[in-house]
């Protein structure tokens, strides 16, 4: 079993799908996965989000993020995020760990694979 990280830096489909596919893809294989949203990309994990995206051609991101969520990947949001996206911690989705970027960089260490999208 491995370990993988992953930087989100933009709540922007480009930035989504490519880390959640590859997310679901390691967690499916049995690694474990972790996803850390920067402030630029803290606005995705407001709740309903991800329902409104849709993009032609691709998966749902709705259902990519149940399907991370189920294989019990974790979604850290950086908690400079709050003050800089004007959001709440009531604004989340349920299963968000709200961290600073030096737990982030604890819990990354001897990640085989790191990505940041």
């Amino acid at each position: 079993m491995g370990k993988m990280a992953i930087t989100i830096n933009g709540a922007e489909p480009k930035n989504l799908y490519p880390a959640f596919t590859l997310a679901s893809s390691a967690l499916a294989t049995g690694d474990d996965v972790i996803l850390f949203f920067t402030p630029s990309g803290a606005p995705a994990l407001k709740k309903g989000f991800f329902e409104t995206i849709k993009a032609k051609g691709l998966p749902d991101m709705a259902d990519l993020v149940e399907g991370f969520t189920d294989l019990d990947g974790r979604l850290l949001m950086c908690e400079l995020g709050f003050e800089a996206k004007d959001m709440k911690e009531e604004d989340l989705r349920e299963g968000v760990e709200i961290v600073g970027a030096t737990t982030f960089i604890v819990e990354a260490q001897g990640s085989e694979l790191t990505f940041s999208f």
